[in-house]
């Protein structure tokens, strides 16, 4: 059942789950991601979820879609829209850390006030 809560980010470099959606959230998924040189996720879509992406150490290009690769890194955030496939890359020498949290759509444009 959601609960308000404080969780830790860890600094260990691994990938730590901070939220993982029903029932700790009402579908909110998030975690931390910890990229060494020259790694990346992998070109993946978040389906009909919108995700942001929040930049907290080193510099990396964010790859979204079919556009030119956008330069990112730490203090800056990226805005992901439902049925985007998207890629990030470290393509520095230091570790590139961020947050991503992940909310499935449940409104319209409309709906909004």
């Amino acid at each position: 059942m959601e609960q308000p809560q404080v969780i830790d980010v860890s600094e260990k470099p691994e990938y730590q789950q901070l939220l993982d959606g029903r029932p700790q959230t009402h579908g909110m998924r998030s975690g931390r991601v910890w990229l060494r040189p020259g790694q990346e996720i992998g070109q993946h879509s978040t389906g009909a979820h919108e995700e942001i992406l929040v930049f907290l150490a080193g510099r990396g290009l964010a790859l979204i879609g079919d556009d030119a690769p956008l330069e990112v890194a730490a203090g800056k955030v990226c805005y992901i829209p439902p049925q985007t496939r998207h890629n990030m890359r470290n393509n520095s020498d230091a570790p590139f850390v961020y947050i991503y949290c992940v909310a499935p759509i449940t409104e319209s444009p409309g709906d909004r006030p």
